[in-house]
């Protein structure tokens, strides 16, 4: 994905992780990755999404277990993945393309491009951001997804009575987000600080961490 304007003067919420990918995953990112592409410039969700009334957006969607497990359950949604690692979105469109999942489309960028640059305002009925990099170095928290001005431009794509959900297994970051998402008088409380909702996928990151004795705690806000 070609960065919009925006994105040049945007503090990186990641870090470019470089690997080596074996074939299955190389010919995935070339073939399978632009089938479930998204076109250039705004997304009318009428041209792009004709057969849904819902659209979800997961930010650092990761390998994809939790999005395909999603989109599996809810076909009514089309939702989309957005993952800047090449390695990411080639696991993300073999497991769709396994499960014979045909309401999952996966943005190869960041997100918050996504935002800016391709989502028009009252668009989204969810945004879920689960797990996202702390960044736990004080230096380093300028680089965190979740600020107030990240949030507002969040909420604005969000429909009203849309949802944003994050999740985190680190406490200093759960402190930051009841804070800034709740500082947003945009936003209603659906759930603070609580546990995973049974029906959210629990992913191998998330369960590494539970084994390592982390408390995970989940938030949801409504936009009003």
């Amino acid at each position: 994905e070609a960065a919009g304007p925006a994105a040049a003067h945007r503090i990186p919420t990641y870090v470019r992780r470089s690997g080596r990918m074996g074939p299955t995953s190389q010919t995935a990112l070339v073939h399978d990755v632009p089938l479930r592409a998204l076109p250039t410039g705004w997304w009318n969700p009428a041209e792009v999404f004709p057969e849904f009334t819902r659209i979800a957006l997961e930010i650092g969607s990761g390998m994809g277990e939790g999005a395909v497990q999603m989109a599996v359950a809810d076909p009514t949604t089309a939702l989309i993945a957005a993952e800047v690692h090449d390695a990411g979105v080639a696991a993300t469109a073999r497991a769709a393309d396994a499960a014979k999942c045909h309401n999952l489309w996966i943005y190869h960028g960041d997100g918050l491009d996504a935002l800016t640059d391709h989502i028009p305002a009252s668009t989204l009925a969810e945004i879920r951001i689960w797990f996202p990099d702390p960044w736990p170095k004080r230096k380093h928290h300028k680089r965190r997804l979740i600020t107030a001005a990240h949030v507002s431009l969040m909420v604005d794509r969000l429909r009203l009575g849309g949802v944003l959900h994050t999740a985190t297994d680190v406490a200093s970051y759960a402190d930051v987000m009841q804070q800034v998402l709740g500082g947003c008088a945009q936003l209603e409380p659906v759930l603070v600080g609580g546990p995973r909702p049974e029906w959210r996928p629990l992913t191998k990151f998330e369960a590494a961490g539970r084994t390592a004795g982390r408390q995970v705690v989940d938030f949801r806000y409504r936009k009003v």
